[in-house]
């Protein structure tokens, strides 16, 4: 398992990571539900561990990250918990950071969420549109082994990392909220395949203009609007800046309180807020107004460029002046670029700072 697969990994820091779904033997109240995280987070702290568990209709899905060793102990316990059967593991790998920052159960539900895109939604070319379709297929199948296939044989073709990205995995998340929107596929269903185009979209990686920028001395922290469940367009952008030299950290808050301290305790030169890549979301810029807005007075003594990404501003990029926002990303595709930019402008504007 991941402890044969990650012994060189072992002191590097990386760590194991484990997604997989099942379905429940009996069908839990709200208080089994609440139980059980409860008893989880507990055990999943004493052990270093993090992740995520969401229960809809009969189904659980999981994503669990720590110790490789650690990791695999507890999988052993999970594979024997009678409470679920028909477990199927959807991925298992080893990463360098951790995607989750606290023990999470997601309850998902249909209130309050946006309405059908507008027919100003903006379209894929049509030459594309077959390999998006195929996609939407892939991810919501949860066929991991495919998409990653699928892709690398783009790559083969020439396609470049930014093409890929903005062209096809972009779109392709999009189509698979249009895709629940028309009930063609569960919530669960969605955020499976939201996770199975994140796990391919780290093969791809991405350039600087062809140079990275190392040894950068900006820092970006890369969080989802507090409550976001959907975390495809933070997780690429990690890629992106790291790869950029950028010290990156990422937070998952539950809340604009914890968002806020975790910006006071990093003054990071950047901070980007990402919405569902997949859903509109549209109800959420008000809260997000405050988010920045509680974000910003976290570190009052310093200028902090702020960023907002998501469905919603790549299709109404003026939406980012109604949150207070300097900047919203059309794609993910060049973020680092652009937020560069603005850092080095910002300091220009405020020489004292990072002198």
């Amino acid at each position: 398992m991941l402890q044969d697969s990650s012994s060189a990994a072992g002191d590097s820091g990386w760590i194991g990571c484990l997604t997989y779904k099942s379905i429940a033997t009996a069908s839990p109240s709200a208080g089994d539900l609440h139980a059980l995280v409860g008893k989880a987070r507990g055990r999943n702290r004493s052990m270093s561990i993090t992740g995520m568990l969401l229960y809809e209709e009969g189904a659980f899905l999981q994503t669990l990250e720590g110790p490789p060793d650690k990791l695999d102990a507890l999988w052993t316990s999970i594979k024997q918990d009678p409470r679920h059967d028909h477990i199927e593991v959807l991925s298992e790998h080893i990463a360098p950071a951790r995607l989750f920052s606290d023990w999470d159960l997601l309850l998902h539900s249909r209130v309050d969420q946006a309405p059908a895109p507008t027919a100003k939604a903006r379209k894929a070319p049509v030459a594309v549109a077959a390999q998006i379709d195929q996609l939407v297929t892939l991810a919501l199948n949860a066929d991991d082994l495919g998409l990653n296939a699928f892709i690398a044989a783009l790559a083969e073709e020439g396609w470049t990392s930014n093409a890929i990205l903005t062209l096809l995995i972009e779109p392709t998340a999009r189509a698979m909220g249009d895709a629940w929107f028309a009930d063609e596929c569960s919530e669960l269903d969605l955020t499976i395949g939201l996770s199975m185009l994140q796990m391919a979209g780290h093969a791809v990686r991405y350039e600087a203009n062809g140079r990275p920028m190392k040894n950068s001395r900006y820092s970006i922290l890369l969080a989802t609007a507090p409550g976001e469940q959907h975390m495809l367009g933070t997780s690429l952008l990690a890629d992106q800046f790291t790869d950029a030299g950028w010290r990156v950290e990422m937070a998952f808050p539950g809340s604009n309180e914890a968002l806020a301290n975790q910006v006071s305790a990093q003054h990071p030169d950047a901070l980007d807020i990402g919405l569902s890549d997949a859903m509109l979301r549209q109800h959420a810029v008000s809260r997000l107004r405050a988010t920045i807005e509680r974000s910003r007075l976290a570190v009052a003594d310093q200028p902090m460029v702020i960023s907002v990404g998501g469905r919603l501003f790549a299709e109404a990029v003026e939406t980012a002046k109604a949150v207070g926002a300097d900047h919203a990303r059309v794609t993910a595709a060049g973020a680092s670029i652009r937020m560069a930019e603005l850092v080095r402008q910002s300091r220009v504007r405020n020489p004292r700072v990072g002198a």
